[in-house]
């Protein structure tokens, strides 16, 4: 159950909430499960990230689990999702349908959003999990954190976006060896591989997150928005079409009040005070 207000949203496997101005948080609320995710979560994950989206006064997200043990340990195994599981073993090609309107579409929401997210990650993040955490565009760990890819420990792979994912932030060697032998790191060892992008204490964790989201609400909306669809496009492009996107973007962003605004903050030595146009 939602309703078009994030702030106001009630959903069954979610929890959604503002813990600052202009911040969402949306938690992973099946800690029992370690998170796991079923396809009605991520079919309630689409709804919350559309409410993001759509929202122009939240400008930085949160996605994190409930409780200590898991951000998110990828697909429910335990069959609570038997019956769903039935159906779609009655339909021709149904696992690849459940895959691409389930946790598919949840990487592609999140990589496409085009307003900040940030993985806060307790316990383990494996499997479709760490996938979830990649298709964010930071991840803050605490130090107990443990992420790797346990797919093939039940014959699966790596099918939610981490063979996408995976080889683009650890290389195709790494990722290889990593989804290959079901290897899990600690905190420590992620970030050095590049899947994490800060290690923290556990305690710090969540103020560290705030802080960090508190300075992304700062920011211009239009400069942060078009700087993440301009570099998350130009991993993907030449340098040429990477320039011409860039062109695109500034007669956006430079006709706008916000720059405006940005310089006479400048030169009279105070913070400027953006609005989002």
């Amino acid at each position: 159950m939602r309703d078009d207000d994030f702030s106001t949203a009630v959903f069954s496997t979610l929890i959604c909430d503002l813990p600052r101005p202009g911040v969402a948080r949306i938690t992973l609320n099946r800690p029992a499960q370690m998170n796991a995710y079923t396809f009605a979560m991520t079919q309630e994950l689409l709804a919350a990230l559309a409410l993001y989206r759509d929202d122009d006064t939240l400008r930085a997200l949160i996605l994190t689990g409930a409780g200590t043990r898991a951000f998110c340990t990828g697909g429910d195994l335990s069959g609570a999702d038997a019956e769903h599981s039935r159906k779609v073993a009655t339909q021709p090609m149904g696992s690849g349908r459940e895959m691409r309107d389930g946790m598919q579409a949840v990487v592609r929401a999140l990589v496409r959003l085009d307003k900040p997210s940030l993985a806060v990650i307790r316990g383990y993040a494996v499997a479709g999990g760490l996938a979830l955490a990649l298709a964010c565009d930071f991840r803050f760990a605490g130090v107990g954190a443990k992420l790797g890819d346990t797919s093939h420990k039940a014959g699966l792979l790596p099918d939610e976006g981490g063979a996408w994912l995976f080889p683009r932030f650890m290389g195709l060697d790494r990722a290889l060896k990593m989804s290959l032998m079901s290897e899990i790191y600690p905190a420590d060892e992620a970030h050095r591989l590049g899947l994490v992008t800060e290690v923290l204490p556990d305690e710090a964790l969540e103020d560290r997150a705030l802080a960090f989201c508190d300075a992304l609400t700062t920011k211009a909306p239009l400069a942060v928005r078009l700087t993440k669809m301009m570099m998350a496009r130009a991993l993907e492009v030449s340098l040429d079409a990477s320039h011409e996107a860039a062109q695109v973007a500034v007669m956006v962003t430079n006709p706008s009040q916000d720059v405006r605004e940005g310089v006479r903050a400048f030169q009279e030595k105070r913070a400027p005070a953006f609005k989002g146009n």
